[in-house]
């Protein structure tokens, strides 16, 4: 019974709670968004199931907790369509209901009759609001737990390391990569590491001199938070550790929105290599590789809380921060994917529909939302199936 409600804490509950925030602060966007452009909203919900807690405002739109509690949803009034973007002939059917039964003018409520690019704001209202939690959590970490600050000053080259090769020396400062400006030797490793194998073109300041000098990172592989290992990309350069900073409200919230752009920029080529055969695909993680990460994350937080006899909540909630975070991050990126069940494949149909003065027929969207939903479901299968490997949970068939 221990043992059970140790895993439940340790990996579920952290996980559940991090997810459901990350997916009600989409959805929330959706919301907002398509109030303010006066559509009607049925219902808002924070989980699924069976309503747990119920209640319907002024405006008609019934809030509720459902019992399930992962994630949620907002549902539009007469968004039967599961593609959400009718044909023709739906919308046809549905302003004549709609006149019929409201009168006229009341299909203008309607999301399906909002004009195109209300209707496209409102689909990347939820992705940018996960961009935009990520960038408040951010500035909230570095505003009130700070980060290490170290310059990107060259003390050490490491002797036959790429960046030995490229001609790197020490004193060296690095001014950009790729033409990406690096404020701190934190930004140079994250750039680094998510490109092995990929030439980048460095400029570094030496002698008061622009130099431009070009290394290909090493592939290493390191033990991943998510099980298994990882293959990571290293040049060889050491500097200097430096002091710990906390930011006021200003720079935080500048170095928060840094952050957040750096990390979409290394995701996005993340998948890029995925999709073109530069990674192996198994480096994909799904929800048990998340639980996985969260849970050993938050046990090291509790175990560093009392080696430093503080409260656990504070480094739990330091560590949660960080990865919501990310994770937030990822959510809103996953969302803009060109799939049509996807945010991005709403603005893929929006797009046509600009382009040809018409939604696609009604064929054509059943048919990339089946192959849309068989495409998500299958790399979310692939990505678990990785992570279960990593647990070497079928290892037992094998022996």
């Amino acid at each position: 019974m221990a043992g059970i409600l140790h895993f439940v804490l340790i990996w579920v509950a952290p996980l559940m709670v991090m997810m459901t925030a990350i997916i009600v602060i989409h959805e929330l966007g959706h919301f907002l968004v398509a109030k303010a452009c006066g559509v009607a909203i049925e219902r808002f919900s924070i989980g699924f199931g069976r309503a747990l807690f119920s209640r319907t405002d002024r405006a008609g739109t019934e809030w509720r907790v459902g019992w399930l509690p992962i994630g949620g949803y907002v549902k539009f009034t007469g968004d039967a369509n599961a593609a959400s973007v009718p044909d023709q002939t739906d919308l046809a059917q549905m302003r004549a209901a709609i006149v019929a039964h409201e009168g006229a003018g009341a299909e203008m409520k309607y999301l399906a009759f909002k004009p195109l690019w209300q209707r496209a704001a409102i689909v990347v209202a939820g992705p940018a609001a996960n961009f935009l939690m990520a960038i408040v959590l951010f500035s909230i970490f570095l505003g009130v737990f700070g980060e290490p600050v170290t310059s990107t000053k060259i003390d050490t080259v490491m002797p036959g390391s790429a960046a030995a090769q490229a001609g790197f020396m020490a004193g060296d400062v690095i001014k950009a990569a790729d033409g990406h400006t690096m404020s701190s030797f934190e930004d140079v490793q994250s750039y680094v590491q998510g490109r092995p194998g990929t030439p980048i073109a460095f400029t570094v300041e030496r002698g008061g001199a622009s130099v431009d000098l070009a290394a290909t990172p090493s592939a290493e592989h390191e033990k991943s938070p998510f099980g298994g290992d990882q293959t990571i990309g290293r040049i060889g350069l050491l500097t200097r550790g430096g002091p710990w900073k906390r930011y006021g409200a200003v720079e935080a919230v500048t170095r928060g929105v840094t952050r957040t752009v750096q990390i979409s920029q290394t995701t996005i080529f993340f998948l890029g290599r995925i999709v073109t055969g530069h990674v192996a695909p198994d480096q994909l993680h799904g929800v048990v590789g998340i639980a996985r990460a969260s849970g050993d994350m938050t046990q090291q937080a509790v175990t560093q809380a009392r080696d430093a006899r503080v409260n656990p909540l504070i480094y739990v909630a330091f560590t949660m921060i960080q990865l919501s975070a990310l994770m937030s991050v990822s959510v809103g990126i996953l969302n803009l994917l060109p799939i049509p069940v996807l945010d991005g494949g709403h603005l893929m149909f929006y797009a046509y529909e600009l382009v040809v003065r018409r939604p696609p027929g009604a064929i054509v969207q059943a048919v990339a939302y089946r192959a849309g939903l068989a495409l998500l479901v299958g790399l979310m299968v692939f990505a678990n199936w990785n992570d279960l490997q990593r647990q070497h949970l079928f290892h037992l068939f094998g022996s």
